[in-house]
């Protein structure tokens, strides 16, 4: 069996400078299953598991010793293309986690995880992903161990054991989302589960935040509206309520996490955005001046605690491009080198739990035209080591570049936005397509390395991805400006976009077609109807066409608590709006989109049912022939199964070429 072989990165990089643009990679390029990913460093950064997928599309957990990287070990195969390997984590230097998703059912849960040494032997199956299973058999003495589908993979622990930390989710009767949840500690070889919160907790628990002694600390609940946050001493019984607000209007700061020296640390407003702050929970009160200040855009980020000197040393954010702050000085050095040792790309390190003297270092790097590359870094020596990468088909130098922009919308607001040329020497003015995020209220890019993106790029589009009002991570003002916006101000921030692009002489008015999923098909075929004279065609994957069908399907996955106040806030009242959502809902407006429309959908769909499509698809039959519609029987709300993104994609490419060319 052949393995993928490191090979080692020179501190120069050579780009092309022909002009010729290569033919553009096939789908499969962009959207087959990465070769190399999911990589970590263990604990004690002796060894690196990653996910390798083979030609034949075997999956397997591969380990490779840090100090000598030339072999590797297999720790574990998935062999079925239906039983994907979706995660990879470190128990304690010698054993290991997997997490497998069972595709024959399209469903969130269905999450197989098993535990297995890093030589491959001694493996257990931990948590059975069938929802059949029961752990203790009826009419009998015998008990089956393996925990149910109740139960997922939450996080490791600290202590060099044998132990992870997973979540009981516990569900009521109405709603197909976990009403709370619940933490244990389970030993990966014995099967023992034990609670790893003794006594009572709060109810309705949606997250929880641990200590770096594995200890939950804050358990954040929501009810009736309301969003609570509770605290516990480290070696409390007792829960204390330490906020109790009105979720999105009232939230007066949100916990991020705690450090080794049992500091919480919160995000709070600054001057609009959210801010980093370290926060006296005796006091309830954040520190007077923040600890992190990104200007325009909210603290979104991750931190790096040395647990054996329990330390902070940086933290990781979002802002035009992913980034981390160095408070360590061996650290900030650390990334200088590395980052000379690869230039123009970001390149995040992680390290092992004791990183004053690290055996190696993890880099994800990547660029807006480099897919992610997977490096180990050894300090000692400065030598940098390719594990390989996500798709290495994928060529540098045949991709467009990635810029970030702030533009001003008809009523001033200011809206950020991507945008990604054609790979070589494209002028303007060239055929776009605009990739609409869904959500709608989460950050939809960054400057990175975007696969459907550049895969439009390299087709010889201008693509533009705004954040549209609504979007998160660019100032409170900016996320509420989307409140019960769907199809009006939201809408016309996507026209204002386009018709930026026109006067910048970067898009041809006549060949500009939308794109989206989820939220972002919702905002296609809006913007199909609404702004005909911009919008020659569209892409519309699992869109929501009915805003009040989004409140009423049997079939629809949404809580009792999300229906009845987060989305009443965010998208209106069906009883008081009713009107507006008429108004709104492309499938009323369906007699004025006559364009070129590509519909898909997943037959699973929970999240946004067939039902939208299919109620689109008969009230266009009338008017519309320019329709194409595919759906597909295995999928639920996106594409996990890569012959359906690939299918997916040709289309794409075809109807693009066909209708907007």
């Amino acid at each position: 069996m052949k393995f993928p072989i490191p090979s080692v990165v020179f501190t120069t990089l050579l780009l092309s400078s022909h002009a010729a643009v290569a033919a553009a990679p096939p789908a499969e390029a962009f959207f087959g299953e990465p070769e190399i990913s999911k990589a970590v460093l263990s604990p004690k950064g002796n060894y690196v598991a990653y996910l390798y997928t083979d030609a034949q599309r075997r999956q397997m957990v591969q380990v490779r010793d840090t100090r000598n990287l030339k072999s590797a070990t297999i720790a574990a195969v998935s062999k079925s293309e239906d039983a994907p390997i979706y995660s990879i984590h470190w128990v304690n230097e010698d054993r290991l986690t997997f997490t497998v998703k069972d595709l024959r059912v399209e469903f969130e849960g269905n999450y197989e995880e098993i535990a297995v040494n890093r030589d491959g032997s001694n493996v257990t199956h931990l948590i059975s992903g069938n929802w059949y299973h029961r752990q203790e058999k009826t009419g009998s003495h015998m008990k089956d161990r393996v925990l149910t589908a109740a139960y997922a993979y939450y996080g490791p622990t600290h202590d060099g054991s044998d132990d992870i930390v997973v979540e009981k989710h516990i569900w009521n009767n109405i709603d197909r989302q976990p009403d709370t949840s619940r933490l244990y500690r389970l030993n990966t070889r014995t099967r023992t589960l034990s609670d790893l919160l003794p006594g009572t907790q709060p109810g309705r628990v949606q997250a929880w935040l641990l200590d770096t002694d594995d200890t939950p600390r804050i358990a954040y609940s929501k009810d009736k509206g309301r969003c609570i946050l509770s605290y516990r001493e480290k070696d409390g019984k007792d829960w204390t309520e330490i906020s109790n607000a009105e979720c999105y209007r009232d939230t007066v700061f949100a916990p991020e996490f705690f450090d080794s020296r049992n500091t919480l640390y919160v995000t709070a407003n600054y001057k609009g955005h959210k801010a980093l702050y370290t926060f006296d929970i005796a006091k309830r009160q954040r520190a007077a001046d923040p600890l992190l200040v990104l200007e325009g855009f909210d603290f979104n980020g991750s931190p790096h605690i040395d647990y054996a000197a329990r330390k902070l040393l940086g933290l990781d954010f979002l802002s035009d491009a992913r980034s981390t702050v160095w408070f360590d000085p061996a650290m900030k050095a650390a990334q200088q080198k590395i980052d000379a040792l690869v230039p123009g790309r970001s390149n995040r390190i992680s390290c092992s739990a004791d990183c004053r003297d690290p055996v190696a270092l993890l880099v994800e790097s990547s660029s807006d035209r480099q897919p992610t590359e997977y490096l180990v870094y050894t300090p000692a020596t400065n030598a940098i080591v390719s594990l390989g990468g996500r798709h290495p088909a994928i060529k540098r130098a045949d991709m467009g570049q990635r810029e970030f922009h702030r533009i001003a919308a008809r009523d001033g607001l200011k809206i950020p936005l991507y945008v990604t040329t054609p790979p070589g020497k494209a002028e303007g003015p060239l055929p776009v397509v605009m990739l609409v995020h869904g959500g709608p209220w989460v950050r939809g890019s960054s400057w990175e390395w975007d696969d459907e993106a550049q895969f439009l790029a390299s087709r010889g589009y201008l693509v533009l991805q705004p954040e549209f009002r609504g979007s998160r991570g660019f100032g409170v003002a900016h996320f509420k400006a989307g409140w019960q916006q769907w199809g009006r101000t939201m809408q016309d921030d996507l026209a204002d976009t386009a018709q930026w692009a026109i006067k910048q002489g970067l898009a041809d008015p006549r060949r500009i077609a939308i794109m989206g999923a989820s939220y972002g098909g919702y905002a296609t075929l809006m913007g199909l109807i609404r702004n005909p004279e911009l919008f020659r065609c569209g892409i519309d994957l699992v869109g929501v066409t009915d805003i009040d069908l989004m409140f009423t399907s049997a079939r629809g996955d949404f809580s009792e608590h999300s229906l009845r106040y987060d989305m009443r806030t965010l998208i209106g009242d069906p009883d008081k709006d009713a009107d507006v959502f008429r108004q709104n809902s492309p499938v009323a407006l369906a007699g004025q989109l006559t364009q070129p429309l590509l519909i898909a959908h997943g037959a699973e769909d929970r999240r946004v049912p067939i039902e939208h499509a299919k109620r689109l698809r008969s009230a266009l039959s009338g008017n519309n022939k320019q329709l194409e519609w595919v759906v597909y029987a295995d999928e639920g709300h996106g594409l996990r199964h890569e012959n359906n993104r690939i299918d997916f994609y040709k289309r794409v490419d075809a109807f693009l070429q066909g209708a907007c060319k």
